[in-house]
């Protein structure tokens, strides 16, 4: 480990084109992939100050379309500036970049070779009231790989009555996008009128439900949120309890929910949700890192954030998962 010039440790950078044991052992889990494929997983897996470990911190920005832009850009309004994000991205050593087309059009050729690029293919906005959203396809793999990007993303939400839809555009777009040579992110969101919204969305036993669910669909990388104690399914409540399944920590549930992604041999990255306290984020992170989870996928603890205060506060996760920080 060195410093970097904010103080913080940071992984001693990888010699061009080196992979790291790490960095093989996981790309053998998709053994039925391409090498294109597995080339662009590894440019994430191997970018920023966690090249190599294994682990990612990626910065999306879709939340100006899902939420708008004054809910999401007005309390740092340098924010607005699409060049804001990518060049935070590198400046922090984050592991990526995700966001939707008129985000990425507007710097890909900025950042080409600089950081990866995940184009996020479908969105919904808040201007329409839904109990059951789909979001709309917003964006191409023609598109991603115009843009140079390194994989796609795309969205599913089990719980809406719309599912079926989004599972059969996703198997679709997947095979579309493996075909050409990109990685394939799956934010999986329960949501809609099959799920209560305060006990369902993040119960350990949908959580898990919604990891394994993406996976099936042929997801490389699976994106969910950090789940609670909470067991929301009457039938899969009692297995758990019959099996005494642990779920008493942070750490119990995200290995958890990484056994439910092909026993770890799919990456499993947890969102940051909504702004928070460092403390209480930084302790979520330490029990994502001990329960065997790949890592972070944080917005809007990112940007936020004023740019100095925002990078002391992505380095400090960035050690924890660099295991710098015990």
């Amino acid at each position: 480990m060195s410093r970097n010039d904010h103080g913080t440790a940071t992984a001693e950078p990888l010699a061009a084109g080196a992979i790291t044991a790490r960095v093989s052992e996981i790309l053998s889990y998709y053994p039925s992939e391409g090498a294109a494929v597995k080339a662009n997983l590894a440019r994430l897996l191997s970018h920023g100050r966690l090249g190599g470990t294994g682990r990612l911190v990626i910065l999306p920005v879709d939340q100006g379309f899902e939420h708008g832009p004054h809910r999401s850009f007005a309390v740092n309004p340098p924010a607005y500036d699409p060049e804001y994000h990518p060049r935070f991205a590198l400046a922090a050593g984050m592991s990526g970049y995700a966001a939707p087309l008129g985000f990425i059009e507007a710097v890909a050729g900025n950042y080409a070779g600089q950081l990866p690029l995940i184009l996020k293919l479908n969105n919904h906005d808040l201007l329409w009231s839904d109990d059951d959203p789909i979001p709309a396809v917003t964006g191409s793999v023609e598109a991603a790989l115009r843009l140079g990007c390194a994989a796609i993303g795309y969205t599913i939400y089990p719980g809406s009555a719309n599912r079926q839809e989004m599972y059969e555009n996703l198997q679709f777009i997947a095979e579309q996008a493996k075909s050409a040579g990109l990685a394939v992110v799956v934010w999986s969101y329960p949501r809609g009128s099959g799920i209560d919204e305060t006990s369902g969305e993040t119960a350990l036993d949908v959580c898990a439900y919604a990891a394994h669910l993406a996976c099936q669909m042929g997801a490389h990388i699976v994106k969910v949120k950090l789940p609670s104690d909470h067991l929301y399914q009457d039938k899969a409540r009692k297995v758990y309890e019959e099996l005494d399944v642990p779920r008493s920590t942070v750490a119990d549930r995200v290995r958890h929910v990484v056994q439910a992604a092909f026993a770890g041999k799919r990456i499993v990255i947890f969102s940051g949700g909504s702004k928070t306290s460092s403390e209480a984020f930084y302790d979520d992170i330490r029990g994502i890192r001990d329960g065997g989870g790949f890592g972070s996928i944080i917005g809007r603890n990112t940007f936020q954030r004023p740019w100095d205060e925002s990078l002391e506060f992505i380095g400090r996760v960035i050690d924890i998962y660099a295991d710098a920080d015990r």
